[in-house]
Order: structure tokens, then C-alpha cells, then sequence
């Protein structure tokens, strides 16, 4: 009763108790797989390089497509967008199985398929993750998160010790085949989601356009940047204990396969553990002083698995250190979904996602070649150590503060009115503000539109400049660009609650009766538009006629 009142409250809900019950079966058959993978890996050959390889094999593609994966995932529907991408998974797993069974496994095919499942990984995250909110409230929002990172490390608790069982019985065939048969169920569950959605009122953004504004939202957010370098950061400081878990099941503690099974099963307790107390570590520390806790449990931990040659020291010390890695991880990316509004939610998850395979895919490769230089143990204290010194970034990287999602989405702004009539590919469009400031208080206003600027940029807008009247004091312009007709209409309604106060903020330095002037123009009239001389009343079909109005959000 308690768990289902704190972290567990969203398992009331029924739709995300049977996603979340599926997707933990999905988990299982990936960790399943990745013993089966590395295992046949090591099989093959002694290089620490290849075997490190199946990692990097699993998450590069995470790190190489996720934002594209996130832009498809805003503007298509995310339910069909997972099932895709289930399905590239399954017949991954279902092919590699088949050649396995058959006797034509190497290295290369090993790679290869574990790459494709990485893809169907890479396109099913972000639609999967930005769901969640479709299916609980925001108030369980954090928990929700944080279950899903349980559900993967419950997986992964007993995933790989499953897995080493799987292989020392039936050999790493079995396990590819268990994996794809682990993806039925959440196809199934996603196949019979009825999803709601509220119908925009303006047609996706081309694939291209939407990609870049991801990155331009990102770009333009401080706060999110910072989540995102501690992020990669971390997972490439962090990654050599999923890297050379086999290397160190076989050299270091000299076991076989279930060896390999029950020490990642005893790095996944330790996650299960970590994700439960995401909460408590929310409640008690600040964002920074969290983080910094975590990475040098993960230091702890990942220097006694060096040092240490006794099976049962080494799972103790591996419990610490998934502790560390999956709080530190849900810190981060519960901080991203609290930062993202809903529009660009895929995109940034995406980008999030991108940052932890980017920087696992990249820590694996090089603790690696690491491994192969000087030892498995070796790489391990090197790691250890750069996780003690990790807390130093947050002198140049400090996180932000957190804080409930207060960033919800207000009611959409009527369309400007004009008198000249326009498609929605005219542009591009040119928007022009006036303010009257008190030039006592000239600096005070302009230090505030340097955060309006961030906004704007942010939500779609570019070419963004102020300036004073050089003969008027008194009068400041802002000026800035949207592409099209129909980027401009987006870009006035991303706005958030605390955006809209910002605008109304900069609004309250005006002077006068009037309210602050409001031009928007569009650029080349006579150029590459469809641009007719018509009133709006005769507007053609597919023709917006448009007239202006006054508004502290343009």
C-alpha cells in the first residue's frame, strides 16, 4: 500500500501498469540477449576490444539517431511509431536467431544484428518516453520516470543472471531467441493502446525543420545543456563497469558464464535499489549535491570491483555502483522532462537518450582499448577515479535547481489578423516590437530580453536583435525572423506559463496609454512566395487571410 501511494502510484493507472509490465518483459529479453551477445562474443575471440564492442554495438545507434527518432516521435503518432519500431526489433532478434541455430554466427554478424537492435532501441525510446505523460498525471510524473528506470534494472537484476543460465544450458542461440519472443508482449500492448490526442490545428513540421528545432530548443536552453554534458559526461566516466563486466567475470574472478550473469544481476539490484530512493534523494538533496553524491558511490564501487578478486565483495561493490549509476541517470532525466514542454518533449528525451548511449557507446570503445593496453583492472581504477574527480564539473556545469513541472502549455493565442493574403509557406515572416522604456531603467529592461531572446530562439524564432532609437531614447525595437507563415504560428504558441509571464514581464517596462506595437511583416513579397493581390475576403482556396493585432507574445 505504501509503494502504491509514493513511487508506485502510477502502477494504479491501468494503461501504464500494463505498458509498464510489458516494457519490464521487453528489458529482460534485452539483457538476456546482451549476456548472449557478449558471452558468444568472448567465444570468439580474446580481443577485450570486440567484446567491449557489443556494447557500443547496442547503443551507438541510440546515440546516432535518437534525435531524428525524437522529431518523428513529436510529430507523428507515437503509438505507431513504437510499434515500427518493436517491429525492427523482432525480426533483429528473430533473424540472428535463425543464424545462430544454424552455425553461421561471427563477430561481424554478432555486431551487426545487436546494431539493428539498437536501432529499433533508438526509435522506440523517445515515442515510449515522451507517452508517459499521456498516461499519468503530472504530479506522478517523477515516479513514473523513475519506475521505468526500475523496470530496466529489475530486467537487469535478473535478466543477465537468467541469461547465464540460458547459455551454460542451451547455449547463446537460446537467448536470441528469447529475446524476440520477450517483444510480443509490449506489441501486443501497444497494438491495443487506444490513444487519445488532441488534433493541432496546424500540419506536422517537415522531418528536417522539426529536427532543427529540437536542436534549437536545445541550443537555446541553458538549463538543458548542462543536464546534457553531465549526462554523456557521466556515461562515458562511468561505462567501464557495463563494458568489461564479461572481462571481468572471466579474468578478473576467473568464471564462466553464470559468474558473468550473477555480477551484472548483482549491478542491477543495485539499480532496482537506486531507482527506488529517487525520490528520497530529490526530497533531501538539492539537483548538484544529488548528483555529486551518486558519482562518488559509483567511484566507490567501481574501485573495489577493481581491487577486489572474491566473487561475493565484487557483487557487493557492484550493487554500490548501479546505485550510483541509475540515480544519477534518473536525476538527469528526470530533469529533462521536468525542463521540456510537451512540444518538443520527444526531441529532448531523444537528445537525453542520445547523450547516454553517446557517452556509454564512447566509454566502452575506449576502456576497451583501455583493457587491451594495460588490464580489465586497470581500466577499472582509472574509471574509479575520474568519477571521484566528476563533482569538479559541477564548478563549471552545476545543475539546476528542481522543481515541479510548471512549464504546462496555456491556451493557444486567436491568430493574428492582416490584410494581405498569404499561404501557409509564405515567408519569411518579420516581427517587430515597440517598447517605450524609462531610460532610468534602460538596463534593468534590457538585461531581462536576453532571457525574452532565449525564448523566442528557443520556440522557433531567429535573426533575434534589440535596439535603441538612437534619437528617441525612450524606444526600443525587438526584431525577429520565423521561416513560413505556419513556423510562426508555432512559434507564438510553444510559449509556456513562465514564458508568457517573461513576455508580460518586458511588457510591463512599456510607458503609456497605448499598449507595446506589434508589426509583423512579410519579407520578400514579390519573391520566392505565393503572394496574390487579393483582399482577404477574396482570398483562394488554401489562402490564410490575416489581419493584425496587439499582443505582448506577437
Amino acid at each position: 500500500m505504501l509503494l502504491l501511494q509514493g513511487i508506485g502510484a502510477p502502477l494504479r493507472i491501468a494503461l501504464f501498469r500494463r505498458i509498464w509490465l510489458a516494457s519490464l518483459l521487453s528489458n529482460l529479453g534485452l539483457m538476456i540477449h546482451g549476456v548472449g551477445a557478449a558471452w558468444a562474443m568472448t567465444q570468439m575471440t580474446s580481443s577485450a576490444d570486440m567484446v567491449a564492442l557489443v556494447q557500443s554495438a547496442l547503443m551507438f545507434p541510440v546515440m546516432l539517431l535518437s534525435v531524428t527518432a525524437g522529431a518523428i516521435a513529436d510529430m507523428f503518432n507515437r503509438r505507431i511509431i513504437g510499434l515500427i519500431a518493436l517491429s525492427l526489433g523482432v525480426t533483429s532478434a528473430t533473424t540472428l536467431s535463425v543464424l545462430a541455430h544454424l552455425g553461421l554466427l561471427t563477430p561481424q554478424i554478432i555486431l551487426i544484428f545487436t546494431f539493428l537492435i539498437g536501432c529499433g532501441m533508438a526509435l522506440f525510446g523517445p515515442s515510449w518516453q515522451a507517452s508517459v505523460s499521456e498516461q499519468v498525471p503530472p504530479e506522478t510524473l517523477p515516479a513514473a520516470v523513475a519506475l521505468n528506470g526500475i523496470s530496466y534494472n529489475i530486467a537487469r537484476s535478473f535478466g543477465p543472471a537468467v541469461g547465464g543460465v540460458i547459455v551454460a544450458a542451451a547455449g547463446s542461440v537460446a537467448t536470441f531467441v528469447c529475446n524476440a519472443l520477450l517483444y510480443l508482449p509490449l506489441m501486443t500492448v501497444f497494438f491495443l493502446w487506444q490513444r487519445v490526442t488532441e488534433p493541432s490545428r496546424l500540419p506536422p513540421e517537415r522531418l528536417g525543420r522539426a529536427i532543427v528545432s529540437g536542436v534549437r530548443y536545445i541550443v537555446h536552453s541553458p538549463s538543458l545543456r548542462i543536464v546534457l554534458w553531465r549526462t554523456l559526461l557521466t556515461g562515458i566516466g562511468g561505462s567501464s563497469i557495463l563494458a568489461l563486466m564479461a572481462l571481468i567475470a572471466r579474468d578478473i574472478l576467473g568464471g564462466g558464464a553464470q559468474t558473468f550473469g550473477i555480477m551484472l544481476g548483482a549491478f542491477g539490484m543495485g539499480a532496482v535499489v537506486g531507482a527506488l530512493n529517487v525520490e528520497n534523494m530529490r526530497r533531501l538533496f538539492s539537483s548538484e549535491a544529488g548528483v555529486r553524491i551518486c558519482l562518488l558511490t559509483m567511484g566507490i564501487g567501481i574501485g573495489i570491483v577493481a581491487l577486489s578478486r572474491t566473487p561475493v565483495l565484487t557483487a557487493a561493490a557492484l550493487v554500490i555502483a548501479g546505485a550510483g549509476w541509475t540515480l544519477s541517470i534518473t536525476l538527469f532525466n528526470v530533469a529533462i522532462q521536468l525542463s521540456a514542454p510537451r512540444w518538443v518533449a520527444g526531441r529532448a528525451l531523444a537528445t537525453f537518450q542520445a547523450a547516454i548511449s553517446g557517452g556509454v557507446a564512447i566509454g566502452s570503445w575506449g576502456w576497451g582499448h583501455v583493457a587491451d593496453a594495460l588490464s580489465t583492472d586497470h581500466a577499472l581504477l582509472i574509471s574509479a577515479a575520474l568519477m571521484f574527480a566528476s563533482p569538479l564539473l559541477g564548478l563549471w556545469l552545476r545543475m539546476p535547481a528542481a522543481g515541479s513541472r510548471d512549464d504546462k502549455p496555456v491556451d493557444p493565442l486567436a491568430d493574428p489578423e492582416v490584410a494581405l493574403a498569404i499561404t501557409a509557406r509564405s515567408g519569411p515572416i518579420v516581427i517587430e516590437i515597440d517598447y517605450r522604456v524609462d531610460p532610468s531603467r534602460a538596463r534593468e529592461f534590457f538585461g531581462l530580453m536576453q532571457a525574452v531572446q532565449l525564448s523566442r530562439q528557443r520556440n522557433g524564432a531567429y535573426g533575434w536583435s534589440i535596439a535603441r532609437d538612437l534619437a528617441d531614447p525612450e524606444l526600443w525595437t525587438e526584431r525577429y525572423h520565423c521561416p513560413t507563415w505556419n513556423d510562426f504560428l508555432r512559434q507564438r504558441n510553444r510559449a509556456t506559463q513562465s514564458e508568457r509571464a517573461l513576455y508580460q514581464q518586458a511588457s510591463d517596462f512599456h510607458l503609456g496609454p497605448d499598449p507595446v506595437f506589434v508589426r509583423r511583416m512579410l519579407e520578400r513579397p514579390f519573391g520566392s512566395v505565393r503572394w496574390k493581390d487579393e483582399t482577404p475576403d477574396r482570398a483562394p482556396a488554401g489562402v490564410l487571410p490575416v489581419q493584425t493585432n496587439v499582443t505582448s507574445g506577437a
